[in-house]
């Protein structure tokens, strides 16, 4: 635990100056800022070459602090989260309080209830939502483990947590719109 301990403060270092991280989550490796800081979110933008229409996600560390981040959170998610077998991303309806450039067009934004150790560590330290999008260039593969992730990623965010190297991540969170007129869409299964 002094290990994790010693990254979240590493980590808080960085990102509290507007920096963005290379972290292990609860899925595969990603590039992560302060969801709140709008120029924190560009750079972010900026390093995957993603254009701002192609929404990123946030993480949070437990349900009340979704329930900060949200305006109103159906009481479908929390059934979907509660027997969750693998990690599962909300896209929500009229987040609040989150930088604007990571809002999508139609007003939502897709946000984990993490269960990894260090991210729930690090969240709940920074007390604001963690961005969180696979450490890749956009249109390129999403690295399954710490060892494809390319060059250019690693050069371009400000810090590297020093965690969970070896781990096989082979695919992303399962991702599900949840409508506030009740409307249910599984976009990844």
């Amino acid at each position: 635990m002094e290990r994790i301990d010693q990254e979240v403060r590493n980590c808080l270092d960085v990102i509290k100056k507007g920096g963005i991280i290379l972290y292990p989550t609860d899925t595969v490796w990603g590039i992560g800022c302060d969801a709140t800081n709008a120029n924190a979110v560009d750079k972010v933008y900026q390093l995957k070459k993603r254009e701002e229409s192609k929404a990123l996600i946030c993480l949070v560390s437990n349900f009340k602090m979704l329930e900060q981040y949200v305006e109103e959170v159906p009481e479908t998610a929390y059934d979907i989260l509660k027997y969750a077998k693998k990690p599962t991303t909300i896209i929500y309806d009229k987040p609040v309080h989150i930088a604007e450039n990571l809002v999508s067009d139609d007003e939502s934004l897709g946000i984990r209830v993490v269960r990894d150790t260090f991210c729930s560590e690090l969240i709940k330290k920074l007390k604001r939502p963690l961005v969180s999008t696979s450490a890749n260039v956009s249109g390129q593969p999403t690295p399954q483990s710490f060892d494809q992730i390319t060059p250019q990623i690693l050069k371009g965010v400000d810090y590297v947590v020093n965690l969970q190297r070896s781990k096989k991540s082979p695919r992303p969170s399962a991702i599900i719109k949840l409508s506030n007129n009740g409307q249910v869409k599984v976009i990844r299964k």
